[in-house]
C-alpha cells in the first residue's frame, strides 16, 4: 500500500530521507507532542497536536482535519452553509464539512523555544483524493512565483513589521465563563512604553523585556531578526529582517508573529498584529514590504542599474531602476487597487490610509518617500536598489500579499507597462486615491482580471466571500471599539 504523501505526487528519495531525519530528531530530542500547523486565509496558524509517534507516522500518511477551518471568517465563523444543497457546486470538496488531510513538510520540523517538548512542522491541506486544495494560500503563492520563474525571475523581499505590544494585568475579562462570547474579550492591558519618543533609548531600555523576548524567540526559530525599534505610537515597536526569497519570508512572517504572540503571552504580555488597536491615542501599525526581482541566471538583482538613462531625472522611474523594475513599479501601480484587500485585509486597517501619517493614501510612487505608497530605494549601481510597498498592514496573509505583488509587477513586465513621473506630494488631493474601504477594496479585486487570472477565480470568490462576512459584522455592530476590541485585538 502507497503512502498519501506518495498518492500526491510528492515523496521520492529525498523526502523519505528527510522523514527518516525529521523521526530520528523527533526522537533524539525527547519531543513529547509536534503540533502539525498550516496558514489560514488570514494569516493564522492552525492545526493539530500530535504525539512523538503519530507525527512520525503523519510525514507519510498525513492526518485529517475538518474541512470547514479552511472556511472560516475572522470571527471562526463558517462563512459557507455546508450542510445546504448546492454547496459541492459553489465549493467542491467541502460539503458536509468533509474531511481535508494535513500533510507535513518534513524539513519544517523545529522544537518551539516558549513550550518545551514541543516540536512543530509546517503543513498544506490536500483532498482526501490526494489532489491538491487550490484555496490553500501557502499553494497561491507557489503557484505565482511558478510564473514568475517562467519569466526568469524570482522575488526577493525584506519584512519590516510594526505591531503592538501590552502587559497584562487582568485576565478575568477574558477567561470569566459568565463573559463568554463568540468572539470573546481580551484581557486588560497596559502600555509597555509611554510611545511620542521615536526611537529613543529610554524607550527602549523600559520595553527590554518584552523586546527581548521577542528577540530570544526570533532567533530561537531561525529567523534572521536584523533589528527591534521604538515607534512612535504609545507600546508600538518594529520588527526588521534580512531580505530573503519571498516564500521563506511568508513562511518567516507566519512563524514570528505565531511565535511571539505565544511566547509573549506566557510572560504575561499580549501582542497584537491588528492595524489599529482599539485605544485613544495610537498609531497604525503597517507593514513595509520591500523587494526586488532576482535574475535566476545570475543571481544578481534584476531592478538594479548601472548608470542613470540618458536625459532621465530623479523623477523618472529608469533613473534609479533598470527596466524590468520599471516594468514591475509600473504594474504595482497599475493594480494597486486590485492588490489593497489582500494587503490589508481587516476593516481596521483602512483607518490608516490618512494623511501626513507616513502611510499611503494614493497610488503614487517617488523616490525614497515614505508618503507614497510605492518608495524607491538606492540608486544607480546599488545592489540593495528595491521598491518598498508601503499598503500592506501587519494583519495580512502574507502568503496572499506577497502573490499580490508577484501576480501585479508579472503584469507589468509582460505588458512593459510605463510608470508616470515620481510624487513628492503624495498628500495632494489630485492623486488617484487607494480604496477608503475593505467592501470598495473588494470590489477592485473582484473586477481586477489580472488578479482573477493569476490567483484563480475560485481563490479570489473564496477570499472575498470570507472577508465579506466580517464587512457585514461590523455593519451590524453597534459598538465599532467592541467590535475591534473582539474580532481583531483578541486574536489577530
Amino acid at each position: 500500500m502507497t503512502h498519501f504523501a506518495e498518492r500526491c505526487g510528492l515523496h521520492d528519495a529525498a523526502r523519505e530521507a528527510a522523514c527518516q531525519e525529521t523521526a530520528r530528531l523527533i526522537e533524539a530530542s525527547g519531543v513529547q507532542r509536534v503540533r502539525l500547523g498550516w496558514c489560514d486565509t488570514h494569516g493564522m496558524l492552525r492545526g493539530k497536536s500530535l504525539m512523538a509517534h503519530a507525527a512520525i507516522q503523519a510525514l507519510r500518511d498525513g492526518v485529517g482535519m475538518v474541512g470547514t477551518m479552511m472556511l472560516k471568517d475572522t470571527a471562526d465563523r463558517t462563512a459557507w452553509k455546508v450542510f445546504e444543497a448546492g454547496v459541492a457546486d459553489d465549493l467542491p470538496g467541502f460539503a458536509g464539512a468533509a474531511n481535508l488531510m494535513l500533510l507535513p513538510d518534513p524539513a519544517s520540523f523545529i522544537e518551539l523555544p516558549w513550550s518545551p517538548g514541543t516540536g512543530w512542522l509546517r503543513c498544506q491541506p490536500w483532498f482526501q483524493d490526494a489532489t491538491p486544495v487550490s484555496l490553500d494560500s501557502r499553494r497561491v503563492l507557489l503557484q505565482a512565483l511558478a510564473r514568475l520563474a517562467q519569466a526568469g525571475f524570482g522575488l526577493k523581499t525584506g519584512l519590516e513589521v510594526e505591531f503592538h505590544i501590552y502587559r497584562i494585568t487582568d485576565t478575568a475579562p477574558q477567561l470569566d465563563p459568565e463573559l463568554a462570547a463568540w468572539p470573546g474579550l481580551p484581557p486588560q492591558v497596559e502600555m509597555i512604553h509611554p510611545g511620542y519618543n521615536l526611537q529613543a533609548e529610554a524607550m527602549i531600555d523600559l520595553a527590554d523585556e518584552p523586546l527581548s523576548i521577542v528577540m530570544r524567540t526570533a532567533q530561537a526559530l531561525g529567523l534572521p531578526l536584523q533589528s527591534l525599534e521604538i515607534e512612535l505610537g504609545p507600546s508600538q515597536v518594529e520588527a526588521v529582517f534580512d531580505a530573503t526569497d519571498a516564500l521563506t519570508a511568508a513562511d518567516q512572517m507566519v512563524l514570528f508573529r505565531n511565535g511571539v504572540r505565544q511566547a509573549l503571552r506566557r510572560a504575561g504580555y499580549h501582542a497584537t498584529f491588528m492595524c489599529r488597536p482599539p485605544f485613544p491615542n495610537i498609531m497604525s501599525s503597517g507593514w513595509h514590504l520591500h523587494q526586488s526581482l532576482v535574475d535566476l541566471k545570475t543571481g544578481g538583482n534584476a531592478c538594479v542599474r548601472e548608470a542613470p538613462a540618458a536625459g532621465s531625472g530623479r523623477a523618472d522611474a529608469r533613473h534609479t531602476l533598470s527596466d524590468a523594475g520599471a516594468h514591475w513599479l509600473a504594474g504595482l501601480l497599475a493594480h494597486a487597487e486590485g492588490m489593497t484587500a489582500l494587503c490589508t485585509p481587516t476593516v481596521n486597517g483602512f483607518g490608516r490610509f490618512r494623511p501626513n501619517a507616513l502611510a499611503p493614501q494614493s497610488v503614487i510612487w517617488g523616490q525614497d518617500n515614505r508618503g507614497a505608497m510605492l518608495r524607491v530605494v538606492g540608486g544607480p549601481g546599488d545592489r540593495a536598489t528595491r521598491i518598498e510597498n508601503r499598503i500592506g498592514e501587519p494583519a495580512a496573509n502574507p502568503y496572499l500579499t506577497m502573490a499580490a505583488q508577484i501576480h501585479a509587477g508579472l503584469d507589468g513586465l509582460l505588458r512593459e507597462l510605463e510608470p508616470p513621473p515620481a510624487c513628492e506630494t503624495p498628500y495632494a488631493a489630485e492623486h488617484p486615491k487607494i480604496p477608503g474601504t475593505l467592501g470598495d477594496a473588494l470590489a477592485c479585486l473582484r473586477a481586477d482580471t489580472a488578479f482573477v487570472a493569476g490567483l484563480g477565480a475560485d481563490v479570489v470568490h473564496h477570499f472575498c466571500r470570507i472577508k465579506q462576512h466580517e464587512i457585514d459584522r461590523h455593519a451590524d455592530a453597534k459598538d465599532k471599539t467592541d467590535f475591534d476590541r473582539r474580532e481583531y485585538f483578541s486574536r489577530i
